[in-house]
């Protein structure tokens, strides 16, 4: 005998389905309200991104390779007049001489800890606090006053600086009058030339930024104006042993390639003082590079220093 397969009631069977949808649907309401995960934001565009915090990043620290890179000092004031960013090679005495500049005064004005540290990039001012950078950059070239002396006078020197010989023993010596002492920002200066050889090379806009005199081994070198000694060494590559003048807020006179040097930073000099004894340090040959800067521009010296 055939027993009958008993089938399940039909309506039956549909309520357990739905009771199980039922429950299925709640548990996933429940979960969804229970978390703490914030949802992505989704863009008009189509795009999702995820939510940010509400700092702006341009005042965040840059990162880079998960760590926190500072911004270099002074970045802020990259590119504004009275202010110089770092190039490599630079030294705080080469920015100071390309910015008519001491390099102690720009320890001072930048809060240096290390002068012997600047990093490319670093912003650093060149001009002093309170000063109007707008107003130093475009103070007019003019023509400095320039006395006219012979070849063969003897500069006046110092007391305790040996006396320059004469070129010609036959000549009278004559010591021209002294100049008038610079005033500050003043470009009436009387110069003098930095020594008796000739030019062997002229300065040359954008390539040579001075003149080249020629002489021998321990001939003197005389300061063109009076001025202060900012700098008496050998930092400063390609220049050898150097002495920068600083004789105003206008004027610096650089002195190069030197065998001795005479004189030391922050020591007053007079015009016509020896400074240095020729040489030919950092160079191929004997000579002396004479440059002369005006508000840190090389200019061509023979438009100043007196006709020969």
């Amino acid at each position: 005998m055939i027993l009958p397969t008993h089938t399940p009631d039909r309506a039956q069977s549909a309520a357990h389905i739905a009771a199980a949808a039922i429950a299925l649907v709640s548990a996933i309401f429940v979960s969804g309200c229970a978390s703490t995960n914030r949802a992505p934001v989704e863009d008009r565009s189509g795009a999702v991104r995820p939510a940010i915090p509400a700092a702006s990043a341009a005042t965040s620290p840059a990162v880079e390779n998960g760590s926190v890179v500072k911004p270099l000092p002074g970045a802020e004031n990259a590119g504004k007049p009275g202010y110089y960013s770092v190039k490599p090679g630079d030294t705080l005495i080469r920015v100071g001489l390309e910015n008519g500049q001491n390099w102690k005064d720009l320890v001072r004005w930048n809060n240096l800890d290390n002068p012997n540290i600047i990093e490319v990039g670093q912003v650093l001012r060149v001009v002093p606090p309170g000063t109007d950078p707008a107003a130093v950059g475009t103070r007019p070239v003019t023509q400095a006053k320039v006395e006219v002396r012979p070849l063969d006078a003897k500069p006046p020197t110092a007391a305790a600086v040996p006396a320059a010989p004469t070129v010609a023993a036959a000549a009278p010596v004559t010591a021209p009058a002294a100049a008038p002492a610079a005033r500050e920002g003043d470009d009436d200066i009387a110069w003098m030339w930095p020594a008796a050889g000739a030019v062997a090379a002229p300065f040359v806009e954008g390539t040579s930024k001075g003149v080249a005199i020629l002489g021998k081994a321990g001939d003197p070198v005389f300061a063109a104006a009076d001025g202060r000694v900012v700098y008496a060494g050998s930092g400063l590559r390609a220049y050898g042993n150097l002495v920068i003048l600083k004789h105003n807020n206008t004027y610096l006179t650089a002195y190069a390639h030197n065998q001795t040097l005479l004189v030391k930073e922050d020591q007053t000099v007079k015009r016509g003082q020896r400074i240095a004894d020729m040489g030919s340090s950092d160079s191929d040959r004997v000579q002396l590079q004479f440059e002369l800067r005006k508000m840190g521009k090389p200019v061509d010296p023979l438009k100043l220093l007196p006709a020969r």
